[in-house]
């Protein structure tokens, strides 16, 4: 987050949460944004009753970087890499992709190890 310098004098001002928050959700996809969504309303209710926005700083902090990623790469290649996470966990194979072991392996062979 940037800190914006008040027009008319040298004192910062706060940064503009809502407009990155609204940046942030807005890059974010499917689970993503509902899991942002649940974290930063949890974290909000916490700092509401704690005056520490240290956990909501946090949320920001870490989806944030999931935007940045989801933005650099494009939403649909997002969304294919996500599925691709979903089957892996679920033992299922991914078309158009090389086993690890079977990567490794290649390597091995080239460098003749």
């Amino acid at each position: 987050m940037e800190l914006r310098e008040s027009s008319g004098s040298s004192a910062l001002t706060e940064p503009s949460v809502p407009s990155a928050l609204r940046e942030i959700r807005n890059a974010l996809v499917g689970s993503e944004r509902v899991d942002f969504e649940r974290r930063y309303g949890e974290e909000l209710v916490a700092a509401a009753s704690s005056l520490d926005l240290t956990g909501v700083f946090a949320v920001l902090d870490s989806f944030r970087e999931v935007a940045e990623i989801t933005r650099r790469h494009g939403t649909d290649a997002h969304i294919r890499m996500l599925a691709h996470v979903t089957d892996l966990q679920q033992g299922r194979d991914v078309a158009n992709t090389t086993a690890a072991a079977t990567h490794r392996a290649e390597i091995y062979a080239k460098l003749g190890l």
